[in-house]
């Protein structure tokens, strides 16, 4: 029986040789090994999507926003300690909130503050720095080195103005700020909140303020 002649490959117009045949099937092995590390890889991604999601799933979420509120009464009597004045703990009305309360020593100045940082009722924010021996270089590090402009009465104490709602520059939370001097003490009040809620917070610190002159 004669041996079955050699197909005609098409592309050749011909039968393939041995050395064409042996690259053919090298050249489709190595195309199959490459198609099967791709599927590993998107079949491995994929684990990889399911296994974040159910994670992400089973963490449990609440609805409420995730806001410290610091009793700064608390903070401020073990904080004393550090002070020979003392520290200032407005008592604001409701809607106020403290996320943070410190005693700072600023190692530029080496000026030592007492700081409270709070969320006012317009979700704003107001900080209460209360420089201990302070000086004009910590002063004007908070307020972003801005020029006074102006000076304001609040419940009987008298207060440097520093208005920069309308500058143009990135001054962070300096964009207002009220400054006043009591005995060795200097107040900071600096933040994003109405005047309203400066007024009182000022207010809040006139029994700490007139205990220091």
């Amino acid at each position: 029986m004669a041996a079955k002649p050699a197909p005609v490959v098409a592309e050749l117009g011909r039968p393939e040789t041995p050395e064409e045949t042996a690259a053919r099937k090298a050249r489709n092995s190595h195309n199959h090994r490459a198609r099967q590390t791709t599927r590993n890889l998107v079949y491995a991604l994929l684990a990889s999507l399911v296994v974040v999601l159910v994670i992400v799933l089973a963490v449990p979420r609440s609805n409420e926003a995730l806001e410290r509120d610091v009793d700064v009464a608390a903070v401020a009597e073990q904080a004393q300690a550090g002070s020979d004045q003392p520290l200032a703990v407005p008592e604001l009305p409701d809607g106020w909130s403290a996320n943070a309360a410190e005693l700072r020593r600023s190692e530029t100045d080496g000026v030592t503050a007492w700081y409270t940082g709070y969320v006012t009722p317009e979700n704003e924010y107001l900080g209460m720095h209360q420089g201990l021996d302070a000086n004009p270089t910590w002063v004007a590090g908070l307020l972003a080195r801005t020029l006074a402009t102006g000076t304001v009465e609040l419940d009987g104490v008298d207060w440097t103005v520093y208005d920069n709602r309308e500058s143009p520059e990135d001054l962070g939370n300096a964009r207002y700020g009220l400054t006043t001097e009591a005995g060795g003490t200097t107040f900071v009040l600096v933040g994003t909140a109405t005047d309203a809620e400066f007024a009182t917070m000022a207010a809040a610190l006139t029994p700490t303020i007139q205990a220091q002159q």
